[in-house]
């Protein structure tokens, strides 16, 4: 039985697991989520099998003992942690790929003598604990994202947005936060522009190619800053909360903030 906070549209890249846990609202233990892994093969970027383990008993750094010994540090009754084990479940080639990058950015930054994680990094971890992935064939609704003209695309345009675009959650603290979202809950969104017929797929089939779209991204030439995702919020999305549909609930600039222009 799923946790009564997965009614909530959002979490649709979980509900094959979430739906699975008990229904006393904590978050699954190891050993759960070592079985539903165990299912799906799933492997880390250096393609060790993956576990979920309590942290300790280990002096690698965490993304490193992910890439060479699959062991994810699984904090025992902490959602955060929980949400980012259910991710690897959801995106297991993306996750992958993050922490091969991780892998691979710091033994370039070992090799040149440098310290500090660097701009890649800072961006890989930024969308791995909060970034979104909007899937549409309009471009038009995601130049509108990008101009944050959030009442054009949110309410005027609403049918056309909710026939035209989808918006995964990836990272695995909104999911947390998303549990009991706070005021201006803001994603960091990237594109994947899809045919027009791309909605008609069945969700399973939605979340495989989303997983492997993102996979490709990040496993190719594509090296983000922190500041190349677009800011996306969460609680405008048309359906993630009743709140939102009132035309009103789009005023408020403290979750919809205008563009600001940087010189």
């Amino acid at each position: 039985m799923a946790p009564d906070f997965a009614t909530q549209p959002l979490y649709a890249p979980l509900a094959p697991w979430l739906s699975v846990l008990s229904g006393n609202g904590e978050p699954p233990d190891c050993d759960t989520l070592n079985g539903l892994t165990a299912e799906r093969d799933t492997r880390s970027g250096g393609g060790a099998p993956l576990r979920f383990v309590v942290p300790g008993g280990s002096g690698l750094a965490y993304e490193e003992r992910i890439y060479w010994l699959g062991e994810v540090e699984t904090r025992p009754g902490a959602w955060h942690d929980g949400f980012n084990a259910l991710a690897w479940l959801a995106y297991p080639r993306t996750k992958a790929a993050l922490n091969r990058r991780h892998h691979l950015a710091l033994a370039g930054q070992i090799a040149e003598g440098g310290s500090g994680r660097g701009p890649l990094r800072d961006a890989l971890t930024q969308f791995d604990e909060c970034g979104a992935a909007v899937l549409t064939s309009r471009l038009d609704l995601w130049d509108d994202i990008r101009a944050h003209r959030w009442r054009e695309v949110f309410w005027t345009r609403r049918a056309e947005t909710v026939r035209n675009l989808q918006v995964f959650v990836f990272g695995h603290a909104s999911f947390d936060m998303l549990r009991s979202p706070h005021l201006g809950l803001c994603a960091k969104s990237l594109l994947l522009h899809v045919a027009e017929d791309w909605q008609a797929l069945t969700p399973a089939a939605q979340l495989e190619d989303v997983d492997r779209r993102l996979a490709q991204r990040f496993a190719g030439d594509f090296s983000p800053r922190p500041r190349d995702f677009q800011p996306l919020p969460l609680l405008g999305i048309p359906g993630a909360t009743p709140a939102n549909a009132s035309h009103g609930y789009y005023e408020d600039r403290r979750q919809f903030r205008p563009l600001r222009l940087v010189r």
